[in-house]
């Protein structure tokens, strides 16, 4: 089953596939930024019945260069198979599009992303055949983002760094740097990051800060994507620690919000273990101009 941070680690490129230059350019190997870009099917399946795709394909042409192939590979763990698939994905590009091929492999955990990047060679040690090189982004050479101004000057570059990052203990800095940039980044821009972003940290805890943030600073905001999962997680379990949770939810919202919560509110928010109420108070955490008003009208 493909995952949520699979998909964004790829799909990313299709939405914004002038980050390649970007990212080839931290990774010390720098391509021309793209003029044109065409987005290729990424089945690469022959006559015979076996299946094989590449997550995404695109074919990039840049100014006085030969067009590109760039194959983008998401890789969430170690797998002995893959360099063989990968050897032929480019060997197969190369084939059919008679184009010379680019393998970029993304990775969410350094040590699948150190695993990716060994030269792997195939064909007898006396004479190897073939050698496999792929340019892998991870959380090992990607940069920490943390100033909004950084942030700013390349947001497709950001959110693939906070993706991933999504383990890094610097991810509350570089989430809430994100959501500084995007108060002020039209729509059409600002929703596919805050997606890319929520698919990419998946199921780790720096999912639900995200969740918190974008809240907070982008109240306005609203998704199907972002709604489904924010009411799975109002709704799972009934376990214990639900109301903990919400109450946390509710004194991040208003110490974010810089409004003063005293210490007899504060006793009240964790005392209350009346899911409804919660939620109630964590709606009018979102608007209300001090603490007590939360509690009006119940």
């Amino acid at each position: 089953m493909v995952s949520s941070p699979h998909e964004a680690m790829h799909r990313i490129f299709q939405d914004q596939p002038r980050l390649f230059s970007g990212v080839s350019e931290v990774l010390g190997v720098p391509f021309a930024p793209p003029t044109s870009v065409t987005v290729l099917p990424t089945d690469l399946t022959e006559t015979q019945p076996l299946e094989r795709r590449v997550d995404t394909l695109l074919r990039l042409e840049a100014e006085g260069e030969e067009p590109l192939l760039l194959a983008v590979e998401a890789q969430g763990n170690k797998d002995p198979h893959k360099p063989a698939s990968w050897a032929y994905y480019v060997s197969h590009l190369l084939t059919k599009y008679r184009l010379q091929p680019m393998l970029l492999v993304v990775c969410q955990d350094r040590a699948t992303a150190e695993w990716a990047a060994r030269t792997v060679t195939f064909g007898p040690a006396q004479w190897p055949l073939l050698i496999l090189r792929p340019l892998v982004a991870g959380p090992h050479n990607m940069p920490v983002i943390t100033d909004p101004a950084e942030v700013h000057k390349d947001l497709a570059l950001a959110t693939l760094s906070a993706i991933t990052h999504g383990k890094s203990p610097d991810i509350e800095a570089i989430l809430k740097a994100m959501t500084a940039v995007l108060q002020e980044t039209p729509d059409a821009v600002k929703n596919p990051v805050i997606e890319f972003i929520f698919q990419g940290l998946g199921k780790l805890p720096a999912a639900a800060l995200w969740r918190k943030l974008v809240a907070v600073d982008l109240s306005f905001y609203k998704s199907p994507i972002f709604e489904e999962a924010r009411d799975e997680g109002r709704a799972q379990g009934r376990a214990e620690g639900q109301a903990e949770g919400r109450a946390e939810d509710i004194l991040f919202i208003l110490e974010r919000r810089g409004i003063d919560v005293p210490d007899e509110a504060r006793a009240r928010i964790t005392a209350c273990d009346d899911l409804d109420v919660l939620r109630h108070w964590l709606d009018r955490a979102l608007t209300a101009l001090s603490a007590d008003e939360i509690f009006a009208d119940g």
